[in-house]
């Protein structure tokens, strides 16, 4: 028994050990950060996810941890209530926050611009849909619930007199990856999406039928701002889908890392700098991460107080505001 119990306690102190090194003596604490993305299949997700993988890979001491969710809905409300360290969140919904519409101002800030989002749609080669106006009174997809894309949608149509459940028949989904296999088989007549390199425009294009994308036309596109102008034209390059060959012109915003109220100036400040100082391995890693720069941040921001403080001294730092 005695021999039996000194093998036990040996196995225990062999187990024990690698744990004790990492929490004791001279070890350095990791800083765990939860980040809010969207919904298995969409754009968030896969940003997300690299963006974790690049941040944990140039400071060890950082842990991002991604979270699937709602979307940009269901992550400003977790972010207020202080569940989510960091969260995903469109253009358009970040608009509504900040600027109070149909609720009270949101206190969040932002950490980065992440890439900017030119709305479409997008449906099969042979379709017979040419125009915005081809889909009306057609089921089309317009996005994941609770994500912004469905927002965007609703101001981009509202500026044409279109009205997106009465006037389509709009369908919305549980998960944004479910969208291009209702393209293929005809559940829908077009999806909508936005961004350069979004998977559920890649899927379609590189489906068997092919595809075509609906931007609106240049006449459509200045009435549309003329009535919401916070819309910013916007160019999706040739080739940024397979079989794209020419540039599509459309109309967008640009989508936020946003932080919740609290999160510390020190935080924030190793946030940036480590994002900033990674910004050619991030744009290695996922080609729409190479508009996550520090210029476009300032550029894309609605107002410059909307920036986290920390995020601003290294931008001070850097010498991209004074």
């Amino acid at each position: 028994m005695t021999m039996r119990f000194a093998i036990i306690l040996l196995a225990a102190a062999l187990l024990a050990g690698p744990a004790a090194a990492q929490t004791g003596g001279n070890a350095i604490p990791t800083t765990t950060i939860s980040l809010g993305t969207a919904t298995p299949g969409g754009g968030f997700p896969l940003y997300g996810n690299a963006f974790a993988e690049v941040m944990n890979a140039a400071d060890p001491q950082l842990s991002i941890a991604p979270r699937n969710t709602k979307g940009s809905n269901e992550n400003i409300p977790l972010l207020e209530k202080g569940e989510l360290d960091l969260a995903l969140v469109a253009g358009e919904p970040a608009y509504e926050a900040f600027a109070g519409i149909g609720r009270a101002p949101v206190r969040l800030k932002i950490l980065t611009a992440i890439y900017s989002n030119p709305g479409m749609f997008v449906v099969r080669a042979d379709s017979p849909y040419r125009t915005i106006r081809d889909l009306v009174g057609q089921p089309v997809a317009f996005g994941a619930k609770g994500s912004g894309l469905p927002i965007l949608a609703r101001y981009v149509l509202d500026g044409l007199g279109l009205k997106q459940d009465e006037d389509f028949k709009a369908v919305y989904l549980d998960r944004a990856g479910d969208g291009p296999a209702m393209v293929e088989d005809g559940r829908v007549a077009a999806l909508w999406g936005a961004g350069i390199g979004w998977p559920g425009f890649a899927a379609v294009a590189s489906s068997a039928s092919g595809a075509r994308f609906i931007a609106p036309s240049a006449d459509e596109m200045t009435r549309i701002r003329a009535k919401h102008a916070f819309l910013k034209p916007l160019l999706v390059p040739a080739g940024s889908y397979p079989k794209q060959d020419a540039p599509i012109a459309s109309l967008g915003s640009w989508s936020f890392v946003l932080t919740r109220e609290d999160l510390p100036d020190d935080i924030a400040y190793r946030l940036a700098k480590t994002l900033h100082g990674s910004e050619a391995s991030f744009c290695k890693k996922l080609a729409q991460a190479c508009e996550t720069t520090a210029s476009n941040t300032v550029a894309a921001a609605p107002r410059p107080e909307l920036i986290h403080p920390g995020v601003m001294k290294y931008f001070r730092e850097i010498g991209v505001v004074k």
